[in-house]
């Protein structure tokens, strides 16, 4: 996580290695002004300061009149995977981008929201306390919240709201606070359902930036990556995870409907990335790239198939990306030196078909708080951990061998949505993009960090999107859900049919 204060270099990133038409393509839409469209709807929240499969099967499956289209109930859409099976989308951008839908001023947090059955879900902090809301996905019209207190400080300065994404199973959604605290509340009136403050009940020491990991349903059961420890290590000084020991609470269970525990199982701390359910054969996987390296186990039972060490020796290296599953094979990624592994799985065990090599310092990919997608064979995403270093490059998924490499973008997020890619700039920047094993050929894009952009969208001269842009962008019927440091926008990306 590096804070690189000069983001108007990073607005000016361009694409080297691409065509000549591509580049004037580029540079028209991000630097030349043009006529933007006029913003349907300003909302501000009330009070402002200024198994995803239930859900798809529970919802409605319209959002307002937009009966085509999928829901959004969980991190990285409904297969876990930043692919949108949604067709349709517009290509050809105006030089302020897409039509704006609405936008919303945001409370303090870093995670994105999540969607189903026409609401939207968001969870921030505002002043000292922890807010889980709900928004007409359409109109950004706030339908109801509810808060419980905070007292969460990052031991490192970053912002001290929450991390993880609302998690919509049916008529219940679950928000896990950067402080460890857990909440069911109903999905129709937000109506408090459970809550319990995890740290307290398992033990649990602050690691570097507080609780990351967005939990899953599966079946009945909540499955949270929670990582306490015993009262011995709670004498260590913060911050000096290497010392701390776990408990055997890695990975909890609960009953979703009442907060009861089913099963606690495996010695490792939380890390940053979050929960993966698979099925692989016959049989259901979760898997959870903790802080020392990836466990897999059986989800309904909590049976251990392999723990998989996978983590950089010094103390400050965290595990963040989300493992990526192909067929009977999981791929673990991080950005503070190891890299990348690739792991063929069996029930009980695993074996190694490639891991970077810790000797050398090119590594096939090291990302850092994106997932990449993968698509036909290929790995797609961000590379580097810093923003001035960080590229785009597609890789061979059996191998790991790196096929291109697209540099100076900072840090982005992807979504694979009908034979493109949407890219999310760290800075605010959104591109377009057609990625093949070849290369890497921009469609459209558009600078919500420009001003003048502000000025055509909102009516006033500002960035519409400010860094850190660093949640994944969203699709959901139809619609475009992006979010900044302090807000969220809502765009069209398919016309209403």
């Amino acid at each position: 996580m590096n804070s690189h204060t000069d983001a108007r270099k990073h607005r000016a990133a361009r694409f080297n290695n691409l065509s000549a038409p591509l580049y004037l393509c580029v540079s028209f839409s991000l630097f030349l002004a043009g006529c933007g469209q006029a913003v349907s709807a300003v909302v501000e929240p009330e009070a402002q300061p200024t198994a995803a499969k239930t859900a798809a099967k529970e919802a409605t499956g319209t959002v307002g009149d937009r009966k085509q289209g999928e829901d959004w109930p969980i991190f990285l859409g409904p297969n876990q995977d930043s692919k949108s099976p949604e067709t349709g989308i517009i290509t050809k951008w105006s030089e302020s981008g897409l039509k704006l839908v609405w936008e919303v001023k945001l409370g303090t947090s870093y995670g994105a929201p999540t969607i189903a059955a026409g609401k939207l879900f968001q969870f921030d902090r505002f002043g000292d306390k922890s807010r889980l809301y709900c928004l007409d996905a359409v109109t950004g019209k706030e339908q109801w919240q509810h808060e419980f207190p905070t007292e969460y400080e990052d031991l490192y300065q970053y912002n001290n709201g929450p991390r993880c994404s609302p998690v919509i199973d049916g008529d219940r959604v679950y928000a896990f606070g950067v402080d460890g605290v857990l909440a069911c509340c109903r999905v129709e009136d937000g109506k408090p359902l459970w809550q319990k403050n995890l740290h307290q009940e398992f033990g649990v020491i602050q690691n570097f930036f507080g609780v990351g990991s967005t939990s899953v349903v599966e079946g009945d059961l909540l499955i949270v990556m929670v990582g306490g420890s015993p009262p011995e290590s709670h004498r260590i000084a913060p911050g000096q995870l290497d010392r701390v020991e776990a408990n055997g609470s890695g990975i909890v269970a609960f009953d979703k409907r009442t907060g009861e525990v089913k099963y606690k199982i495996g010695d490792e701390l939380a890390s940053y990335a979050s929960l993966k359910l698979a099925t692989i054969g016959d049989r259901r996987w979760c898997f959870a790239f903790c802080r020392g390296g990836l466990l897999a186990f059986e989800p309904a039972t909590g049976k251990i198939d392999f723990h998989y060490p996978w983590r950089d020796k010094q103390l400050e290296s965290v595990n963040a990306s989300m493992p990526v599953v192909a067929g009977d094979e999981v791929l673990v990624s991080e950005c503070y030196g190891v890299g990348s592994s690739l792991l063929k799985v069996s029930p009980g065990k695993y074996e190694v078909v490639w891991k970077d090599d810790p000797r050398k310092r090119d590594k096939s990919m090291m990302t850092h708080w994106n997932t990449p997608v993968f698509m036909d064979g290929h790995l797609y995403g961000c590379s580097g951990r810093h923003a001035e270093t960080a590229t785009l490059r597609c890789i061979e998924w059996k191998t790991g061998k790196v096929l291109w490499d697209q540099p100076r973008m900072a840090r982005t997020s992807l979504l694979a949505i009908d034979g493109h890619f949407l890219c999310m700039g760290e800075y605010g920047q959104l591109w377009l993009l057609k990625l093949t094993p070849e290369k890497a050929d921009l469609v459209a894009a558009v600078d919500y960090a420009d001003p003048a952009i502000g000025k055509k969208l909102l009516g006033r001269e500002e960035p519409v999107l400010t860094y850190p842009c660093w949640a994944a962008p969203i699709v959901s019927h139809g619609l475009l859900y992006l979010r900044g440091k302090d807000r969220l926008i809502c765009l069209e990306l398919i016309g209403e049919k």
